[in-house]
């Protein structure tokens, strides 16, 4: 990247031609930075720089900037990230620093998509956000435009990071422009998502802002771009995609758990009421984890006066399945006359989806939790899993694939990874004179179900 091509061209100018602000954009003229280069970040620098020439990452990790500085890839389970970095930097189109003021002062586009961290009291707390877009006002000139992927609650664009800006940089919005243009991707499919899996959602604080951000993402999106009718409608959208799935996932949970009440299976009557288009019931389950869906709807409800009830509710039903799941275990094995204190259990899965190494909310800690305070032997299992340290504080003893052995009086299927598709559960089983209890938290070994050496308890599914 040549220092001729410093602060050159800014987009947010309405009289320039669009023509020539998106051949500017495409042939390296725009520099841009990317702000954060963690799960999300990185796949979307890359794109950026796919698309543009000209990009710098930033990270307050040394060994992150250090390590794609030099075209490593330290993200795992991300189809051709790694070869894509490694190309990007290799043709001077991608490089990374920690230091966030000169790449701000270089950038005409400044994209941030740090964390949104959670307090301990389940707040948002948007001092990561504030520090990145702090240290961006450092090096904000007139024509720049800031970009916010991160989720954010609503508002929070125009209420504290536009003053922000304004009172750090001493510009004005209108001298620069600011939009809130939400990420929308998936661990294990982000470059895929990031070029244009869904349609990409703009929304600015002014216009312009709003016109910038559709012809940038014009560029580097294929799918349709969907301009909104401001940031704080934006910001909602991505939150209210969060807080559907969490209150639908509630609902499917709370029919789940009448399930022995009505004598039928609620999965079965779920999938048959999924095959009319007006109906969509998620699947229940074991529990709603990762650093998204537990958390948005907390987004609003503490943005807003008025009450939520539904969110609410859906929220502390979600929040008790894992107990729920830990207790049909321990149900099972009281009906097979064992003394939870004397059973052996086997938990399958502790991160809180498929192929993915994040355990934050994840249904498997408390059910290890609620099984240990049972007097159970835990063993839990997930090749998966880098993380075994909360499990063994918890009073899971950890072992891997080829340790897994038999000996169990029952078997806890919390997070379906791939590896567990070889296993044979009933070889599983301590004792062949008694029923091996299976609580299926996932519908995943619903074909066990009337095996002679299974108890089989699905949730949702009459036992």
């Amino acid at each position: 990247m040549s220092d001729s091509r410093t602060k050159s061209v800014g987009l947010y100018d309405s009289n320039a031609p669009v023509d020539e602000q998106r051949t500017a954009l495409t042939s390296g003229d725009v520099p841009v930075s990317v702000t954060g280069l963690g799960k999300m970040g990185l796949p979307l620098a890359a794109v950026y720089a796919e698309v543009t020439g000209n990009v710098t990452g930033v990270d307050i990790d040394r060994s992150v900037a250090d390590r794609v500085r030099n075209g490593e890839c330290h993200i795992t389970g991300e189809p051709e990230l790694p070869e894509l970095v490694s190309e990007l930097v290799r043709d001077g189109k991608l490089t990374a620093t920690t230091d966030g003021r000169a790449a701000a002062t270089n950038a005409r586009i400044h994209v941030v998509i740090v964390p949104t961290l959670i307090d301990e009291y389940d707040q948002p707390d948007l001092s990561a956000m504030e520090a990145a877009v702090r240290t961006v006002a450092a090096g904000l000139d007139p024509g720049d435009i800031v970009i916010a992927e991160s989720t954010l609650p609503p508002r929070s664009c125009v209420d504290r990071l536009l003053p922000l800006l304004e009172r750090e940089s001493g510009l004005s919005l209108g001298e620069f422009g600011m939009a809130f243009c939400p990420e929308r991707t998936a661990s294990g499919r982000a470059l895929e998502d990031i070029r244009g899996a869904y349609p990409k959602i703009v929304g600015g604080l002014d216009e312009e802002s709003t016109r910038v951000a559709e012809l940038i993402y014009g560029e580097i999106n294929d799918n349709e771009i969907v301009p909104v009718s401001d940031a704080t409608t934006a910001e909602a959208v991505k939150v209210f995609e969060g807080v559907y799935r969490d209150v639908n996932i509630g609902l499917a949970n709370e029919l789940a758990r009448q399930t022995e009440d009505l004598g039928i299976d609620v999965t079965e009557a779920i999938e048959a009421a999924n095959t009319q288009p007006f109906c969509e019931i998620h699947r229940p389950g074991a529990g709603v984890g990762g650093h998204c869906i537990p958390y948005y709807p907390r987004f609003v409800m503490d943005a807003v006066e008025r009450e939520t009830p539904v969110m609410q509710r859906a929220r502390e039903t979600n929040e008790k399945m894992p107990r729920y799941t830990a207790n049909h275990a321990l149900d099972g094995l009281r009906a097979e006359g064992i003394d939870p204190a004397d059973a052996s259990v086997l938990v399958l899965g502790l991160t809180y989806r498929p192929g993915v190494d994040e355990i934050r909310a994840a249904p498997a800690l408390p059910i290890v939790e609620e099984l240990h305070e049972a007097g159970t032997s835990v063993t839990a299992v997930d090749p998966v899993n880098s993380h075994t340290e909360p499990f063994e504080v918890a009073g899971a003893t950890i072992v891997s694939m080829e340790e897994l052995g038999d000996g169990y009086d029952a078997v806890v299927l919390v997070t379906p990874q791939p590896a567990f598709e070889d296993l044979d559960v009933p070889e599983l089983a301590a004792d062949t004179d008694r029923r091996l209890v299976l609580v299926d938290g996932r519908q995943e070994l619903k074909g066990l179900r009337g095996h002679d050496s299974i108890h089989y308890r699905g949730i949702g599914i009459n036992v």
